[in-house]
């Protein structure tokens, strides 16, 4: 997380910071960090007596920094926050964390749009790595209990597991219950556990819906939800024409690279896709420009597993392969096709890398290092 801290106290300058991510994935220990240079007070909205603090305004003129966590779950908290940051800017700064999509959530009041900074923080992975531990090591803990700090640091997958299944009941019967009104928990659950097994594999939404007896809107509007919630991100065909891809099936990836539920291939393919995804919107948030990640598909079955694009425009293809080292016949037609400025095979076991025509062929610990 500590990519991110240059770039945050430079936003805190000139306007609040919005910090968004998953639940546990150490929001609250980089808000603290930041903190600690500045003289400052931290408030948590699930706190009774904090939260009693934030509504009545209650800190000091020489605070300087004002860390407000979990804030999003106060359901006026947009019109709140502009009130106080409009008449209080030249004393305060403000950090808020938030356990959903800050950016989405707009829950009435007047728009904050032009009035802070989006930074979003993800779970470790390859490219953001503790000291002490080796990217060969690191890698194995990825595939096995995940990047969320506390599982990954300790390193144990009995105990990965038990978290595991706390965070996600704290995420649906706790998170998703204040900011949504969905009451059917149950059929939730069975909802993601459908998801986890459909990981790498277009995810027909209808089909699913069939099977739990609810209507395809509501899966549809399931899945936005855990979307908002930083639970699950969606990865959609590529096409020029947007409508056309839009009606094709999406991949659904996890955060969480533990929550994948089949062989090791897919649970690699969902470790590609966390990463690739914590790269792009990184530069995205520092850099100002439109990235996306997608997926490429034709009627005749040709796939590549992912499509990075910049303001519209293809920059690299990725093909992640587990044990695989022999190029993709299907990288190398719309690497042909398509003429990306890069195409490359992500090899999770790999010594070493080679390079062929305009192709590259890199292990997973030296590729996702970047």
């Amino acid at each position: 997380m500590r990519y991110l801290v240059p770039g945050i106290e430079k936003d805190l300058k000139k306007k609040m910071v919005f910090i968004g991510g998953p639940r546990q994935c150490g929001k609250t220990t980089l808000a603290r960090s930041i903190l600690q240079a500045s003289k400052g007070l931290y408030l948590n909205w699930d706190s009774d007596e904090d939260r009693r603090d934030i509504l009545a305004k209650k800190w000091a003129d020489s605070e300087e920094l004002l860390v407000l966590d979990e804030l999003h779950k106060f359901p006026r908290w947009r019109s709140w926050l502009k009130g106080v940051y409009d008449t209080q800017k030249d004393r305060h700064r403000f950090l808020v964390t938030g356990s959903a999509r800050l950016d989405l959530y707009r829950r009435g009041g007047d728009s904050l749009l032009g009035r802070y900074h989006y930074w979003r923080l993800h779970p470790f992975t390859l490219s953001e790595l503790p000291r002490g531990i080796a990217p060969e090591e690191a890698f194995r803990r990825l595939m096995t209990v995940g990047g969320f700090p506390e599982p990954f640091l300790d390193n144990d997958e009995t105990e990965a597991r038990r978290w595991r299944r706390e965070r996600f009941d704290r995420v649906l019967r706790d998170d998703i219950r204040d900011l949504e009104p969905i009451r059917d928990i149950q059929t939730l659950s069975l909802f993601v556990d459908q998801l986890r097994t459909r990981v790498g594999s277009p995810v027909v939404l209808s089909n699913i819906a069939e099977d739990l007896q609810i209507s395809p809107k509501t899966a549809k509007h399931w899945l936005e939800v855990l979307e908002r919630m930083y639970m699950v991100f969606v990865v959609w065909p590529y096409a020029k024409n947007l409508p056309r891809a839009v009606q094709k099936p999406p991949k659904v990836y996890f955060f969480d690279n533990g929550d994948v539920i089949g062989d090791e291939g897919a649970r690699f393919e969902n470790l590609v896709a966390t990463s690739l995804l914590k790269r792009i919107q990184f530069d995205e948030d520092r850099e100002g420009f439109r990235y996306e990640l997608r997926y490429l598909r034709d009627k005749e079955g040709r796939e590549v597993d992912f499509v990075i694009l910049k303001d519209g425009q293809i920059i690299e293809l990725v093909e992640a392969k587990l044990s695989d080292d022999a190029v993709s016949k299907n990288l190398v037609y719309y690497a042909e096709k398509l003429r990306p400025a890069a195409a490359t095979q992500v090899v999770g076991h790999l010594k070493r890398g080679y390079d062929r025509n305009q192709l590259s062929v890199r292990p997973a610990t030296e590729y996702l290092l970047r």
